[in-house]
C-alpha cells in the first residue's frame, strides 16, 4: 500500500493544483499519455514536489478521482431499497460513462501489475464505499425490505459487478436509464 503522504507538510494551495491539473489532464489526454512531469507542468510546480507527496502518478490520480468523486460515495436512504440501489448504480454508469470511466479503466488496469495501487484503491475508493452500503443494507435488512440471510457485502457487489464488467470488457453499453431494470433482476431474481 501505498503511504499516505503527510498532509501537514502539504500547501494546500499546490495540493488542490495538482489534483486538479492530473485530473485535468487524465480527463483530456487519457490516463495512459499523462507524466509525472505534464502534471507537474500544468500545476506550475516542480515534479519533486509531486514526488515529495505520491510514489507514482497513479497514486496522483487516484487521489484526484477520490477527490473528485466525494458525493459519489453518499449513499442514498429514501426508505425504499430498490429506488435507492437503482439511483446509485444509475449514478455510478452515468459518471463511469464519461472520461472519468477511461481514467478509472486505465488506472483499474494499472493496479494488475502493481499491487500497492490495488491495495490503495481498495483501502482509499472501494472499501470506504462498500461500508457505506452496507449500513444502508442491513437498515434495509432490519426494515425487512432485504433477506437476511445474504450477506450485504455480496449485494453491493451483485450489484456494481456487472457495471465495472462492462466498463473493463466493453461487452455492451453501461446504460444508465436501465438501472431500475438492472435492480428489479437482482432484488427479484430470474424465478418464473
Amino acid at each position: 500500500m501505498h503511504a499516505a503522504p503527510n498532509p501537514d507538510l502539504r500547501n494546500p494551495r499546490v495540493h488542490r493544483a495538482i489534483l486538479d491539473a492530473a485530473l485535468e489532464l487524465a480527463t483530456r489526454d487519457g490516463y495512459a499519455n499523462i507524466t509525472v512531469e505534464a502534471i507537474a507542468a500544468a500545476a506550475e510546480v516542480g515534479k519533486q514536489t509531486i514526488y515529495r507527496w505520491w510514489p507514482n502518478k497513479a497514486a496522483v490520480i487516484l487521489e484526484a478521482l477520490n477527490d473528485g468523486t466525494g458525493p459519489a460515495c453518499q449513499v442514498p436512504d429514501t426508505g425504499d431499497v430498490a429506488t435507492d440501489l437503482a439511483a446509485a448504480a444509475q449514478g455510478v454508469m452515468r459518471l463511469l460513462s464519461t472520461a472519468f470511466g477511461t481514467v478509472w479503466r486505465g488506472l483499474i488496469a494499472d493496479a494488475q501489475s502493481d499491487p500497492r495501487l490495488a491495495e490503495s484503491m481498495r483501502v482509499t475508493f472501494f472499501e470506504p464505499r462498500m461500508a457505506l452500503w452496507q449500513e444502508r443494507l442491513d437498515a434495509a435488512v432490519a426494515a425487512g425490505q432485504l433477506r437476511a440471510d445474504v450477506p450485504t457485502r455480496t449485494v453491493v457487489e451483485l450489484l456494481f459487478g456487472p457495471v465495472y464488467y462492462r466498463l473493463l470488457l466493453e461487452t455492451g453499453p453501461l446504460d444508465p436509464d436501465n438501472a431500475a431494470a438492472r435492480v428489479d433482476y437482482l432484488l427479484n431474481g430470474l424465478k418464473a
